[in-house]
């Protein structure tokens, strides 16, 4: 009997944990469907080693896993961890520059821009990648307020869309969270562009093989709602059980396909 698996996809960020071939190899066969580089943290040849790796365990799964590059962004250290620097003129950093070089000779897959404010962001990065000689489809991180009255510009604008709800939530009231991912994702699905649910969905696997109930039904709701994809960050980045955060995120995404009426993803 042949095994079914979902349609919706599983984005997996890749970190200390999870970098090497034989943990890729398996978080791949339980169903990891896209890769994320994070460069707010590692170096160029840090990345370059997973990017190699991630490469290595697609070609032994025979199973062709993209590489999304995040670019860190205007952001600041603090006390708490970061913020968005605000007095940058562009959300594209100098930094963000020498990175988006790099990742475009890596080849990547996507490139994702993180504190997007306006379509006008996205159009920044489209015509620097012009300029570098190679484009990529770009992910838009919806994570500040002054995203959410340009939403539709964005969209309009962007290949694919993020809700990042870290930093969405650490500069908005956190009630509000909730009803901003709908929204977003209501408006994304309207509009047939592919949107990724992000952080926090399975925290709890960090130090436990089994999540909690809350973190499930998290999961499920973002399918039910329309999400085309769900995201795992320090899960499989620094967690202790990688592989089994994506076996798990597997099954509850595979369980929520069952009532969404047969609606089939907008794949990136």
């Amino acid at each position: 009997m042949k095994k079914e698996y979902s349609r919706s996809y599983t984005v997996a960020t890749i970190g200390p944990a999870s970098g090497e071939v034989e943990t890729l190899k398996k978080m791949i066969a339980h169903r990891m469907d896209l890769a994320r580089l994070n460069f707010s943290h590692g170096t160029h040849e840090t990345h370059a080693k997973y990017i190699a790796a991630i490469r290595e365990a697609s070609k032994l799964n025979e199973r062709y896993i993209p590489i999304i590059q995040d670019l860190s962004g205007p952001r600041e250290k603090t006390d708490d961890g970061h913020q968005l620097n605000k007095e940058l003129e562009s959300v594209i950093t100098d930094k963000d520059k020498e990175d988006l070089k790099f990742g475009l000779e890596q080849n990547v897959d996507y490139v994702a821009l993180s504190y997007v404010s306006s379509g006008k962001d996205v159009i920044e990065l489209r015509d620097l990648m012009e300029k570098y000689g190679k484009v990529k489809p770009i992910i838009a991180k919806i994570e500040r307020p002054e995203a959410i009255p340009n939403l539709d510009d964005i969209i309009e604008k962007t290949d694919a869309v993020m809700v990042a709800r870290g930093d969405l939530g650490n500069s908005m009231p956190l009630e509000q969270l909730p009803f901003l991912q709908a929204m977003i994702v209501k408006k994304c699905n309207k509009a047939q562009k592919p949107v990724i649910v992000a952080t926090q969905m399975m925290l709890s696997m960090v130090n436990s093989p089994t999540p909690t109930r809350a973190e499930v039904t998290d999961v499920s709701n973002a399918i039910l709602q329309g999400a085309d994809g769900v995201m795992l960050s320090e899960e499989t980045t620094i967690g202790k059980y990688p592989v089994q955060t994506v076996e798990m995120m597997e099954k509850i995404v595979l369980e929520a396909e069952k009532y969404t009426n047969g609606r089939l993803p907008n794949k990136l």
